[in-house]
């Protein structure tokens, strides 16, 4: 699987000096280095701008790499709304936003995303595009509150849901999200309000639509 990654990363992707600067930000500020593969923020990007979204939330910010990929996608018509636990996440996710030309088209909510989410339900906000890329033993709690808030036909994408291939091969050493993200693909498979396929790339993205 990294083989087949580092292919896709090397044909698809071109030198991207912003989102570069990201990732060298979230080291400089010691934070995980854990966004999004090239290859899977460019299929943001490219869902966003198939779809036609222009009301979008993502949980999980970190330091703004898929904020703006998700960004690129909808251009200046567009909002991003982004859910984030710590607030010096959001900070530096909201100053790279700002470099790339989206800081206006951005809010963040800090805090317990669930917490975020019930408000967002209460306030009968609704989103057309959603991406999950937080807590991995929320991600069925996120994915229901999503589906609470989606407009019919709205995608709710989630990164992460191979696990490093240890949700399909028994020989990759389990990671403490393999059991998560398993229960996660299957729920999104089988779910009456769902239309769900996983797309391999990066560590994986589970791409489901919300059935109208």
């Amino acid at each position: 699987m990294k083989q087949i990654n580092q292919y896709i990363d090397s044909v698809f992707n071109t030198q991207d000096e912003i989102l570069e600067g990201v990732l060298l930000s979230i080291k400089e500020n010691g934070m995980p280095s854990i966004s999004v593969s090239p290859s899977s923020g460019k299929l943001l990007t490219m869902l966003i701008s198939i779809t036609g979204a222009k009301n979008v939330l993502e949980i999980g910010a970190l330091g703004g790499y898929s904020g703006i990929c998700l960004a690129r996608g909808f251009g200046s018509e567009g909002k991003l709304t982004s859910l984030e636990l710590e607030d010096k996440y959001a900070e530096l996710a909201h100053r790279n936003l700002t470099k790339a030309g989206f800081g206006n088209q951005v809010t963040y909510i800090t805090g317990e995303a669930l917490v975020s989410l019930e408000k967002l339900a209460e306030e009968q906000k609704k989103y057309d595009f959603f991406f999950i890329d937080a807590d991995k033993g929320n991600y069925e709690n996120y994915l229901e509150s999503c589906i609470r808030i989606a407009e019919p036909g709205a995608l709710i994408v989630a990164d992460n849901v191979l696990a490093g291939g240890s949700v399909a091969d028994p020989a990759i050493e389990p990671k403490h999200s393999t059991e998560f993200m398993k229960k996660f693909n299957e729920t999104a498979a089988s779910h009456p309000k769902l239309e769900s396929i996983l797309i391999p790339i990066g560590d994986g993205l589970t791409v489901s639509r919300v059935k109208a």
